[in-house]
């Protein structure tokens, strides 16, 4: 029988879902830009979580290093917010950390989109000289 979600899996869950709406509505830093949160791990003592975030035109880390800054540097107070709007004993310390996997998969994509033109580009100009054959 399949495993249901464990514990850390759902307080993971539950921490992108709430730090998402508190870094949007309640953090009023315009060093953070827009923020993302894409995912949360949670270590298995619940102790500590890191929260993997992209911020809006913010492709590499050193671009968002302000932002993932502000962003550590408020773990508290939205930690604090977190214990506030939940049951749970005890809430994880925040660790924010910017993602790059969105940044790389648009560079991949484009990469692609390349290539297909280019073998478009070949297989159209040996039809052509096979026409005039």
């Amino acid at each position: 029988m399949a495993r249901e979600f464990g514990r850390t899996e759902r307080v993971a869950d539950y921490l992108k879902q709430e730090l998402a709406v508190l870094i949007q509505r309640e953090l009023r830093d315009p060093r953070i830009g827009m923020v993302s949160v894409n995912e949360v791990e949670v270590s298995r003592d619940l102790a500590h979580a890191k929260i993997f975030v992209t911020v809006m035109g913010k492709d590499t880390p050193d671009d968002a290093a302000a932002s993932v800054e502000v962003l550590n540097r408020a773990s508290g107070l939205l930690r604090s917010m977190v214990a506030k709007g939940t049951r749970m004993r005890t809430v994880p310390r925040l660790r924010f950390e910017f993602d790059a996997g969105l940044g790389r998969g648009i560079a991949l994509s484009d990469l692609i989109e390349k290539a297909r033109a280019e073998d478009q580009a070949r297989h159209h100009l040996d039809d052509e000289a096979d026409g005039e054959a």
